[in-house]
């Protein structure tokens, strides 16, 4: 299949074969068409599976083919992201295929952590699309005469994170100023869908709606090669020096739980000669641009950050990342295990397991299906005792999240619910 034969136009098609995109992957391949004839669609695929391409190269299509260079610009298009990063990457997109294709929309990328005195600038005259976080549109729309009454498209990349209870009322929000979902397009995509996000897609979707998954996870993908060991909790950092050493010159992307940790580890890192760098949430627009293009361009072996690194952050040719930190819920796992192994390439993934988490890593293996062995390394016998564990009601172990649903899942079906009466 080729991109032509999704209804692309010539023009959009060579453009995006000069960044690499030859023949549409299999998500692009069920997207591309559904989304060029207007229709919801709600995509759940594998990290490095193409989600981005999948609906910027159609939204181009469509663009070009209605925008007249005469008359007042209108915004058509908005993208919510979760993180600067995310939409940062799907700017660069945008930019780089409109290029290409001789002609692009002119784009506001909206996001926090930097001045929004030149966003609001940059608004001057109109813009086609919007890239945005939702706290910093919001405060853009305050603070401007946007207006999102015109927006045709509304993508939500990363959908699940968008919906967490972390963005539920700044979703809230930025839906209440939009065309109602029967006047308007939506995409919903995401590697993972929890079953509270799936009960309030409905509310966002106007029918009939699509959905599209693609079922080859990084769990099934023999292209990542996945590890787990089982070591004291003490012991972690020089595990990962000897799994630093050996892959000398190659970029490593290691996950922590905090702030804290990524600095402290980096550090620790540092001392012994490794080139290292910390990301994390709490450091300015500028740094985060900074650390990423170090790493990006190999000026710093190992990248130590938070889970602010798992959506949407992609990276050539990374071949391995390691979990210092196990993730909060299997679905994390997944989009970790995705910054590695992305566009055929190979990859491993490792997991750094202690006896005080070892029910975490139990429930994380049952939930995604894994069938990976856990490895005890001779040179560091376990020493440390395992906690007393509670058995919950659904016999789990552990702190992460379990078939009981959580407080959080509590509220977002009780949301659902309401939406639906």
């Amino acid at each position: 299949m080729s991109f032509s034969s999704l209804g692309l136009a010539p023009a959009l098609v060579h453009a995006a074969a000069s960044q690499g995109l030859f023949a549409p992957t299999p998500v692009q391949s069920q997207a591309i068409a559904a989304i060029v004839e207007g229709l919801d669609i709600r995509i759940c695929a594998p990290t490095g599976s193409g989600k981005t391409a999948s609906y910027v190269l159609p939204l181009l299509h469509n663009w070009a083919q209605s925008h007249s260079a005469e008359g007042t610009r209108k915004t058509h298009a908005l993208i919510l992201v979760p993180t600067r990063e995310l939409a940062a990457q799907v700017a660069e997109l945008v930019y780089l295929v409109g290029e290409a294709m001789g002609r692009r929309p002119k784009v506001a990328v909206l996001t926090g952590g930097v001045s929004i005195n030149p966003q609001l600038m940059a608004l001057r005259g109109g813009v086609d699309w919007v890239i945005a976080t939702p706290g910093r549109l919001l405060d853009v729309v305050a603070h401007s005469q946007l207006k999102l009454n015109t927006i045709q498209t509304l993508v939500m990349d990363e959908a699940d994170r968008l919906m967490d209870l972390g963005f539920a009322d700044e979703l809230e929000q930025v839906l209440a100023l939009l065309p109602h979902k029967e006047q308007r397009q939506t995409l919903l995509l995401s590697a993972t869908f929890a079953p509270a996000v799936q009960a309030l897609a409905p509310a966002l979707l106007h029918e009939p709606h699509q959905t599209i998954e693609v079922a080859n996870t990084h769990q099934q993908d023999a292209t990542i090669a996945q590890r787990a060991i089982y070591v004291d909790t003490a012991k972690r950092t020089s595990v990962l020096r000897e799994l630093i050493q050996q892959h000398p010159g190659q970029r490593i992307l290691v996950f922590v739980a905090s702030r804290y940790s990524a600095e402290h580890i980096a550090h620790k890192l540092g001392a012994k000669q490794i080139k290292a760098a910390a990301l994390h949430g709490e450091l300015s627009q500028g740094a985060r641009q900074s650390v990423l293009q170090a790493f990006k361009a190999k000026q710093c072996q190992v990248l130590v950050a938070t889970d602010l690194a798992s959506r949407g952050i992609h990276i050539d040719e990374l071949p391995l990342v390691v979990n210092y930190d196990l993730p909060r819920s299997p679905d994390d796992y997944t989009h970790r295990v995705g910054r590695t192994g992305r566009a055929g390439l190979s990859g491993m993934a490792i997991s750094l397991v202690t006896p005080s988490t070892q029910a975490h890593w139990n429930l994380i293996v049952k939930r995604n299906q894994l069938d990976i062995t856990l490895e005890t390394l001779a040179t560091y016998p376990i020493t440390e005792q395992a906690p007393e564990r509670t058995a919950y009601e659904d016999g789990n172990n552990g702190g992460i999240k379990g078939k009981r649903m959580s407080k959080k899942d509590k509220l977002r079906a009780a949301a659902a619910q309401q939406q639906g009466t």
